[in-house]
């Protein structure tokens, strides 16, 4: 049986998704879903207040009854709890996945500076409600129980990370940020401009330097400028990676939808490999 915790560091699940994933998985008996009442809090944009959610983290995270944390919705405020969290956190929380991405990449980039559990690029249990949302949620399951069917088809021999892009923007430069040297960087963006993604690539292209290269996923849902930029995301990532002195590696299969792949941080592997 594989106990997964489930808590939202930024905005709050709404019950019809809770439901909607229990309903998906009731008939799997090899998977237990726990889902922590702060989920379902509401404290203005968070899903309780800081305290709330930092409690919530963490006695997820340090519970030895539990082989991962999955987050639940996405949205700001991971980042105000990341730094506390990290110094208690027990031996409990070294043996875990944590999964998720976009505003959650603040906690996975935290967990993977610290070196606690398997920090995971993977869609959101808040995911089901997307068109296709039910192949985002087997994608996380099957993952969890060991399948490599659903990881980035680009993985190799060589350590990755896969973030949103305004989240690695914010991200680079502070203390939450782990060594990247060496890496594939993986970015992806939603509901963005387009200058405004030259300029995200602007500044994590200062910070980079040193990694094995970056891949670019899916910019999605750009709104309508008052006037064409004049360059695809492609070109956009081209250039500056020219300009930074780092290899433009192509494409990767993430984004915010549900055929958002798992990138686990690191060596590529499945949730039980040694």
């Amino acid at each position: 049986m594989i106990r997964i915790a489930i808590c939202a560091p930024g905005k709050r699940l709404e019950q019809d998704r809770a439901d909607a994933v229990r309903d998906l998985l009731a008939s799997d008996d090899q998977v237990e879903l726990v889902f922590h009442r702060q989920c379902f809090a509401r404290h203005g944009h968070f899903a309780g207040d800081d305290a709330a959610r930092l409690n919530a983290f963490l006695e997820c995270a340090n519970d030895p009854s539990f082989d991962a944390v999955w987050f639940a919705m996405g949205g700001y405020g991971a980042n105000r709890i990341a730094a506390q969290a990290i110094p208690q956190l027990t031996h409990a929380a070294h043996s875990k996945s944590y999964l998720g991405y976009s505003d959650n990449g603040y906690l996975l980039a935290a967990l993977h500076k610290a070196g606690i559990g398997q920090s995971v690029h993977a869609p959101l249990v808040g995911d089901i409600r997307r068109t296709g949302g039910d192949r985002a949620i087997l994608r996380v399951i099957d993952w969890l129980k060991g399948g490599t069917g659903g990881l980035e088809p680009s993985l190799d021999s060589t350590p990755a990370a896969a973030f949103n892009l305004t989240t690695l923007a914010m991200l680079v430069g502070t203390e939450l940020i782990p060594d990247l040297s060496g890496h594939v960087v993986m970015v992806e963006e939603v509901s963005e401009h387009l200058y405004s993604v030259d300029r995200l690539f602007f500044h994590i292209t200062q910070h980079l330097r040193g990694i094995a290269g970056l891949r670019l996923g899916r910019i999605s849902e750009v709104p309508e400028n008052d006037r064409p930029f004049g360059a695809s995301p492609e070109e956009i990532a081209r250039y500056w990676c020219e300009k930074g002195g780092i290899p433009f590696l192509g494409n990767a299969e993430i984004g915010h939808d549900a055929d958002n792949t798992i990138v686990p941080f690191g060596l590529a592997r499945s949730a039980n490999a040694e």
